[in-house]
């Protein structure tokens, strides 16, 4: 058979299994129309409708990744069924998230990894505004940086958690990959000032002291608003990721400037609802303390004997006079998991202040 032949039969093949993948989208879609109509028909008269699960999705989304076969990898297979599921979602209810803005953050990047792009995003010029919306019932869900894995926790999200009774619903990685960007005016032989965020001009630092260890390096208040600034000048720079790059029609000057090749951040997502177990899940709890010695290893002792793995710990000054310190702790688990009841009631009953911040699946993607 002529290699002409052989190319018609498997476009003729792939043609097929397109009308097939098409059906069973189309398929799944009314499926998912079906499932609005019975949430709505079987409820409570002045309820709203819980059309989002995170651990429904978290399940889908680790089953496929368990029984994909290939040749796509398992993190790109699920992110295809991420997109259905968003779009099939949408059907029945558009989501809206806030996220810290404007567009083209790293935080809206998030936002559309864990949501997928049929979500109506919504940009917040802080992170207390993320939260003050979501407490409010203007967006169903936010999304807010936490810690980022070269320059720490970040702690205006810390602090707005002690501000707002909220709960955590997810969380999602993000590999953080800065570019410098440069305008279709910006002379680049003539760069004077390069803007960036503040944490990532420090992940860029040692970048910038070998390239350009004279030029004025200026902190804004985020990676989308630097590239949108070097639009209308021509002696600046800006560092941030794709998607400003895309948004503000930027070129990229030096690609991947970080100075750490797996600088990655890990965002939340907040809402008013609880999350079920999935069997894979972690919990951040905030404890109050008074400052005595001991203290924290009282506090740490129960998970100590329990045997929970403890992922993170963080310390930060008490906003009221009666504590001294509030630590946020996150560890592997559920809180109704029987080990992780026992520690909490634990924690509970040695006189100190505890508050769950939430329960929720680990990220999958």
């Amino acid at each position: 058979m002529s290699e002409e032949a052989q190319l018609k039969a498997l476009r003729k093949r792939i043609d097929s299994v397109d009308e097939q993948i098409l059906d069973l989208i189309s398929e799944r879609a009314r499926c998912a129309q079906e499932v609005a109509r019975v949430k709505m028909q079987s409820l409570p008269e002045g309820e709203s409708p819980v059309f989002y699960r995170p651990e429904r999705e978290a399940w889908v989304l680790t089953h496929i990744m368990q029984r994909n076969k290939g040749p796509l990898d398992n993190e790109e297979m699920a992110r295809l069924f991420r997109e259905i599921m968003s779009t099939c979602l949408a059907l029945e209810q558009p989501l809206k998230v806030a996220f810290l803005g404007p567009e083209g953050t790293f935080t809206q990047a998030a936002a559309l990894k864990h949501f997928g792009h049929a979500v109506v995003s919504v940009p917040m010029a802080a992170i207390d505004e993320v939260f003050r919306e979501v407490a409010a019932g203007a967006v169903n869900f936010g999304v807010v940086p936490v810690e980022n894995s070269t320059e720490g926790a970040i702690n205006h999200t810390l602090d707005s958690f002690m501000e707002h009774e909220l709960h955590i619903c997810g969380e999602v990685e993000l590999r953080i990959h800065h570019h410098l960007l440069v305008g279709e005016n910006t002379k680049t032989d003539r760069i004077t000032r390069i803007y960036s965020h503040a944490q990532s001009l420090a992940q860029c630092r040692k970048w910038l002291d070998l390239h350009y260890p004279n030029v004025e390096r200026v902190a804004v208040a985020s990676n989308a608003e630097a590239a949108k600034r070097i639009s209308g000048e021509w002696n600046s720079a800006a560092i941030a990721g794709d998607m400003a790059s895309d948004l503000y029609g930027l070129t990229k000057l030096h690609e991947k400037i970080e100075d750490r090749p797996d600088n990655s951040t890990r965002f939340l997502i907040i809402g008013n609802q609880e999350v079920p177990p999935t069997g894979d899940d972690k919990t951040s709890i905030i404890v109050s303390c008074r400052n005595k010695p001991g203290t924290l290893h009282d506090l740490l002792a129960p998970f100590h004997t329990n045997g929970i793995d403890l992922t993170r710990i963080e310390t930060r000054p008490s906003r009221s006079g009666v504590w001294s310190y509030v630590f946020f702790i996150d560890f592997r688990g559920h809180r109704h998991d029987p080990l992780i009841k026992d520690v909490l009631e634990r924690i509970n009953d040695s006189q100190v202040g505890l508050r769950v911040l939430g329960s929720y699946p680990k990220a999958v993607l």
